[in-house]
């Protein structure tokens, strides 16, 4: 929808840039409140108020400032910039490729700055987030490849003015995307690599651990515009109608958090098997089914 906005009303990219900057960790403060609202409802608990991510990050931002290195702020950097841009691309209605390229290296940044480190915890939650890359990204190329198919182009632009609804061509896509989802968002039952909002099993925060005040405040800004880019990039596949791709972000939403609250920690084998076999296999059956 924004890249026919800008192209129909000529709505300048920069007024969009600024806006999605703005507005997409507004969005994500909000979301992230909602998801544990709603959790603790499905535990039976009255859990924090909404608006309580906004005070925790608030919180973060006023403690001391420390690091182990320099090199490991460079990552912290790096990890939020590429988030923010990738998300740019897409209410730009860029090339796909190209977003999922940047997308990539923002997790290889907060992994390597896991690595440059001496931290035991620090290093192994590094690996188990190689671990879900390995799991989601197989993922999201088919992901791409079965959109090329469906409609002659990798750019979200022309993807979004193609005609009817990625979701009647590519369902089985979709339903492999909303698995990596939650992989990616690092929910129960795939948070291997760090637990983002409850440490189930963990006593330390794995990837994290060696992360304290300012700058894990701008890691939790990354992933809340992580988290608007994920739903975006999965209302894309009813993208024709605004009000079909919210339900498309909104199902996929609830449905990571019900998964979340209702699983139990799976192995880092467990998961790779799980998701190349189940949501390689939904897509790769989609686009095969597509081709012919």
């Amino acid at each position: 929808m924004i890249g026919r906005t800008i192209a129909t009303y000529g709505i300048s990219p920069l007024w969009v840039t600024l806006a999605t900057v703005v507005a997409a960790p507004a969005i994500g403060g909000l979301l992230t409140g909602i998801d544990r609202k709603l959790t603790a409802r499905l535990q039976n608990r009255v859990g924090p108020p909404i608006w309580q991510p906004f005070h925790d990050l608030v919180k973060l931002w006023s403690k001391e400032r420390i690091t182990v290195n320099q090199v490991q702020l460079l990552y912290v950097y790096a990890h939020l910039f590429l988030m923010i841009a990738s998300l740019v691309g897409l209410m730009l209605g860029q090339d796909l490729l190209m977003i999922f390229f940047i997308f990539a290296f923002s997790s290889v940044s907060l992994i390597l700055g896991g690595f440059s480190v001496r931290s035991p915890y620090s290093r192994i939650g590094s690996q188990r987030e190689i671990m879900q890359l390995m799991a989601y990204e197989p993922v999201l190329v088919l992901m791409a490849i079965g959109i090329y198919l469906a409609t002659g182009s990798f750019f979200v632009h022309e993807i979004i003015t193609s005609g009817n609804p990625l979701l009647y061509s590519l369902p089985l896509v979709f339903a492999a995307y909303a698995v990596i989802l939650v992989v990616k968002l690092r929910k129960s039952p795939f948070d291997l690599s760090t637990a983002v909002h409850h440490v189930h099993q963990e006593v330390v925060k794995g990837l994290l651990t060696e992360y304290s005040g300012p700058y894990l405040g701008l890691i939790e800004l990354a992933n809340w515009y992580e988290l608007v880019f994920l739903l975006a990039l999965g209302g894309l596949f009813w993208a024709t109608s605004l009000w079909g791709a919210l339900l498309a972000a909104a199902v996929l939403f609830l449905f990571q958090v019900v998964v979340d609250t209702v699983s139990a920690r799976v192995t880092w084998a467990w998961m790779l098997k799980f998701v190349w076999t189940v949501g390689l296999g939904l897509a790769a059956i989609n686009i095969v089914w597509l081709y012919m």
